[in-house]
């Protein structure tokens, strides 16, 4: 909050693409102390109704609650002089969005940068043939839409990270559905790549903080907080 006051600038609206599965999300933290509303797709209770049992997270309602908007796709609301339209964009998860706001797509991690690819749809409720269909509806996108990625991992050659790139440069020379790759193509690309993953390091606590807005567990009789720890589950 000091760096956005420090710049002149007001948080008005976190915007969660998704439920993360390899970091802590802070926007539970900014909305305690900028009082600002967390906004995150519907179908985030789907991901609630999986994950809440595996850990036994009994305070974790499967109706999304505990963020502030739920999005449909095509939903469209001001952010300031702006629209932010939204775009269901599921198969990482099911309840993955993209964010569009003029010219800028903000996709999560449904896109990475063209010589890295496209997001794993290993995940319970992950789907690659679904993920193939999401990312063709952003394909379809003006040339020109600048497309904000979420991660970069840094592919073999490159030594630089980079966050933007462009629908254009995505429909033709991503390496995963660029040039026009086929959806049968894709799939079995995508399947035979994710079985060679393993699960994120941090997949056991970020899940269980995410699916509750960032917030952390509620405390036991004693007043000490837990993160639970599953075993041989994922």
């Amino acid at each position: 909050m000091r760096a956005l006051k420090e710049a002149g600038l007001t948080l008005t609206m976190v915007l969660e693409t998704h439920a993360h599965a390899d970091h802590l999300t802070a926007a539970d933290h900014l909305r305690m102390t900028g009082g600002v509303p967390i906004g995150i797709g519907e179908r985030i209770t789907a991901v609630q109704s999986t994950f809440g049992p595996l850990f036994d997270a009994q305070d974790v309602t499967h109706d999304g609650v505990v963020f502030d908007r739920l999005h449909a796709d095509g939903d469209t609301f001001p952010l300031g002089n702006l629209t932010v339209e939204v775009i269901h964009t599921p198969g990482h998860t099911p309840a993955c969005v993209s964010y569009r706001i003029g010219d800028a797509l903000f996709t999560g991690d449904t896109l990475f940068m063209p010589d890295y690819g496209t997001a794993r749809a290993d995940f319970p409720g992950g789907d690659a043939r679904t993920l193939y269909r999401s990312i063709q509806t952003l394909l379809a996108l003006p040339d020109e839409t600048r497309v904000f990625v979420g991660h970069d991992y840094l592919p073999a050659g490159r030594a630089d990270f980079r966050f933007e790139t462009t629908i254009g440069d995505q429909r033709a020379h991503n390496i995963h559905v660029g040039g026009g790759v086929s959806e049968d193509a894709f799939v079995a690309m995508r399947e035979a790549r994710d079985a060679t993953l393993k699960a994120p390091q941090l997949i056991l606590p970020s899940l269980q903080i995410n699916i509750r807005a960032g917030a952390m567990p509620p405390p036991e009789a004693d007043g000490r907080r837990f993160l639970k720890m599953p075993l041989n589950v994922i």
